[in-house]
């Protein structure tokens, strides 16, 4: 029979009483086997007053989750706390768009050295320097659109666009060429030059600030009309300039030719057909464009330069243009002669006289 220490099939072969034989010779007191207390932590009690039992290799993975969102919450604002600090002392901020300037206007007058001549419009046409020129908008051509250093072709594209819409309405529009509503050139200006434009045409002046008629082109309707059936011929050319990286310039030099018959005071029958007259402005403008105005379809117009004739030079142009019509003289004399179909500049006199050549020769009959 085994002792009592050895298992019922007696020791293993090669063994020497097993792993127990090792622990036989400790004995353990009666007050340490009760001291060994046993005791089981709660979950929560483990995950925070002892390690776990697998260690991880990120400190960020010991962090409690409330900890990591107070962490994240305070690198946000760091960044951000930065990113502003930069955005105030960086050198090199971008550059603000110059604010809109009043528009600087001037009104030169053409008077004609003999009486106007009359006839039909198709053959006074035919006898003037706008025998070739287009019909309306037609002869109201854009450029090709390049990119600039800092603006798109789609943004120079607008700002020419906006240029011509501008240039069509304010001398080609029938309404407002006869005097009537300037509601539609008014709703292309930058917020900034409204109150000039509607003191312009409340109490117009010719003081080179508030003359209505360097807004848009428009006859005096107690004294001339349209004639009707007669297209007005124009012709021209845009041009467009980065002034700074945060504006655009186009600039515009437009010859426009009017068919003009008279209005008599209570006369309501339809003028004849050859009674007509030919009335040319040649106006140069410079508008500008910041991006704000191109984004929100608006136009600063900063110069407006008319020639303008046949008128005379005492006439006040400011409000209305008073041209001469069939058979009328100017009452005065001007300087030397100023030839509106030129290419060079326009002058800058106060008045000019008509050149011969730009009048229509007296029609064969």
């Amino acid at each position: 029979m085994n002792g009592s220490g050895d298992p019922p099939e007696g020791t293993p072969e090669g063994g020497q009483g097993g792993g127990d034989e090792e622990y036989r010779s400790v004995v353990f007191d009666e007050s340490f086997v009760r001291a060994a207390r046993l005791q089981e932590f709660s979950a929560r009690e483990r995950m925070d007053d002892h390690a776990p039992a697998v260690r991880t290799r990120h400190a960020w993975a010991r962090v409690s989750a409330s900890r990591q969102v107070l962490l994240l919450v305070v690198l946000i604002a760091l960044a951000f706390g930065t990113a502003v600090y930069m955005g105030l002392r960086h050198p090199y901020k971008d550059p603000r768009p110059p604010t809109a300037e009043p528009l600087r206007i001037a009104l030169v007058p053409l008077a004609p050295r003999d009486p106007v001549p009359g006839g039909t419009a198709q053959d006074l046409f035919g006898h003037s320097p706008a025998a070739q020129f287009r019909d309306g908008a037609e002869g109201v051509n854009l450029p090709a659109a390049r990119r600039t250093q800092n603006f798109s072709e789609s943004l120079v594209m607008t700002a020419l666009a906006t240029a011509k819409e501008y240039t069509v309405k304010s001398a080609l529009d029938p309404a407002a060429l006869a005097g009537g509503s300037p509601r539609g050139v008014r709703l292309l200006l930058a917020p900034a030059q409204l109150g000039q434009f509607d003191s312009s045409f409340d109490h117009p002046a010719d003081d080179g600030r508030h003359a209505a008629t360097g807004w848009l082109i428009r006859f005096d309707p107690a004294q001339a009309a349209l004639t009707e059936g007669a297209p007005i011929r124009a012709q021209g050319t845009f041009s467009v300039s980065e002034v700074s990286p945060a504006a655009l310039e186009v600039l515009s030099d437009h010859i426009f030719v009017y068919a003009l018959h008279p209005v008599k005071a209570g006369d309501t029958r339809t003028a004849q057909s050859d009674q007509s007259s030919l009335f040319t402005v040649r106006r140069t403008m410079r508008f500008r464009f910041d991006r704000d105005d191109l984004q929100e379809h608006h136009v600063q117009v900063l110069q407006s330069s008319l020639q303008a004739g046949p008128e005379s030079c005492s006439a006040d142009a400011s409000g209305y243009l008073r041209p001469l019509l069939a058979g009328q003289t100017a009452n005065g004399s001007g300087p030397a002669g100023t030839d509106p179909y030129a290419t060079a500049a326009p002058t800058a006199a106060l008045c000019g006289t008509l050149a011969p050549g730009a009048e229509p020769s007296p029609p064969h009959r």
